[in-house]
């Protein structure tokens, strides 16, 4: 029998530490503190003993679904087993204990870090320079918009306010687009899943600074007239950007700069490994062609002779976009997973990854809709439209793959797709875990036609059922309260 989890263990006496006596006395510290800083009364924190503090912890983690602890296919989220030797990287104390306002003298390793690993992400994306500063997807397009307005703005064509995002982009994009300034219009999809050129075609005029767009998009799939694509979007004038979350896909088989792009952004928490989901940690770099390097973020990382340090003479530059220079802990994990690997290596990972994924597309595409019945890349996209009819939904079907001990793909994205299950199993898993979610996804589809109260009652064996998760993000409790 297992110790239950109480979350209100505070008994009077049960001390789990020892700190010294303040040794300033109470009235030199009302002298010395604002008007109300001084506490008349304890604060009231719980009074729990050290071994309560640590089983209760303990019993919450094992309680949360991580990749090390299980098969995390959530779409477009990337999320991969990270290697631990990454972890150990980041922890050196060179690394770790590094104080951000170091002199450059005594900070060379650490800038040299930079300033390879921007050099490899320039390689490996096809752009001429890369900066590292943006800590999440999101950030670096944002700081890419920016980028491509400055660029617009000194060739004095003010006039290009209008973003061009396909209508199975990620949320985000016409998200940052419109904090950007910019105007936001859709482009449609054709019968392929891919951008339709003659909606494009229709769209892009004189006021266009850019098109973004994610290839593979959304859906897994390649957008094929990715060549013509480009081509309209420059004879217009625009600019075309690249959301770099379906990474994971072309890693030494396909470099956005070679395919038209001028804009790039990476997010190294997905694609070159670390650990990330629930707010963090992120890095987003953005990569550029010459035409739009003079304008990147200071300061930038330079080289003179065999010394490193940092460069603000930029005129043109957007200015600073995050505080010292990045996230710097998953700057060395990706840096440490790049060296790892190799060219061969990251190949290695992008062809994994779409084997993996077109394996279970061929397993699931007979009991599950398959809007789009082609190769896939790294991820795909399935409809719960069948289950539907039979009165199950889609998160439904996300529920009960709890019970087998499996994080839900992302549920309900793309918005294109009716009932959408998007799966994304990464290169890390081995074919016995593929069979073991295949398993899973059949025997609900078959439970969904001969059983659908067992589906949409799931799940039966996590700690909690079914939660209010529009109050949950409404109204989240953050932090203890006392009881009364």
């Amino acid at each position: 029998m297992t110790t239950p989890l109480i979350f209100e263990r505070s008994m009077p006496g049960r001390i789990g530490f020892s700190l010294a006596e303040c040794d300033v006395p109470r009235k030199e510290l009302k002298e010395l503190l604002p008007e109300g800083q001084v506490r008349s009364q304890p604060p009231g924190w719980p009074e729990v003993s050290e071994g309560s503090v640590i089983r209760h912890y303990l019993k919450l983690s094992q309680m949360n679904h991580s990749v090390d602890s299980g098969f995390y296919p959530l779409g477009s989220c990337t999320m991969k087993y990270n290697p631990k030797i990454n972890e150990d990287m980041a922890r050196l104390g060179g690394f770790a204990k590094l104080h951000p306002l170091v002199p450059e003298t005594y900070s060379q390793g650490a800038l040299k870090m930079m300033y390879d690993l921007e050099h490899y992400l320039a390689e490996i994306t096809g752009m001429d320079a890369v900066s590292l500063q943006p800590v999440a997807g999101a950030h670096g397009e944002f700081v890419g918009l920016k980028l491509i307005a400055a660029y617009h703005r000194s060739r004095g064509d003010d006039k290009r306010t209008t973003v061009l995002v396909p209508d199975s982009a990620h949320g985000t994009n016409p998200a940052s687009a419109a904090l950007s300034g910019m105007k936001v219009v859709e482009v449609d999809s054709n019968c392929d899943g891919e951008v339709c050129l003659d909606d494009l075609r229709s769209k892009v005029d004189d006021t266009v600074a850019a098109l973004m767009l994610t290839n593979p998009n959304t859906l897994g799939l390649f957008e094929r007239n990715i060549c013509e694509i480009a081509d309209i979007v420059h004879e217009a004038g625009g600019l075309l950007y690249y959301d770099g979350a379906n990474a994971n896909a072309i890693l030494g088989i396909v470099r956005p700069g070679d395919t038209g792009f001028d804009v790039v952004h990476l997010n190294l928490h997905k694609t070159f490994s670390t650990p990330h989901g629930g707010g963090g940690p992120g890095s987003g770099p953005v990569g550029v062609n010459k035409k739009l390097v003079p304008f990147l973020p200071v300061p930038r990382i330079v080289k003179d002779k065999e010394q490193y340090r940092f460069d603000y003479d930029l005129p043109e530059t957007i200015g600073k976009v995050h505080s010292f220079y990045g996230n710097f802990a998953v700057n060395v994990r990706a840096y440490t997973y790049i060296r790892m690997l190799g060219a061969k290596g990251l190949k290695r990972v992008s062809e994994d990854a779409v084997l993996n994924a077109n394996y279970l597309q061929a397993l699931l595409k007979k009991d599950y809709h398959l809007d789009y019945d082609r190769l896939c890349m790294h991820e795909f996209v399935l409809s719960g439209k069948k289950q539907k009819a039979q009165g199950v939904r889609t998160l439904d079907i996300a529920k009960r793959l709890l019970d087998f001990g499996v994080h839900p793909p992302t549920v309900y994205f793309p918005l294109i797709i009716e009932e959408a299950l998007m799966i994304e199993p990464t290169e890390t898993e081995g074919k016995e875990t593929l069979d073991y979610f295949a398993d899973a996804m059949l025997q609900i589809a078959k439970e969904a036609k001969e059983d659908p109260d067992k589906v949409t009652g799931a799940p039966y064996n996590t700690p909690v059922s079914r939660l209010d998760e529009v109050g949950a993000a409404r109204n989240p409790i953050l932090r203890w309260h006392k009881e009364e």
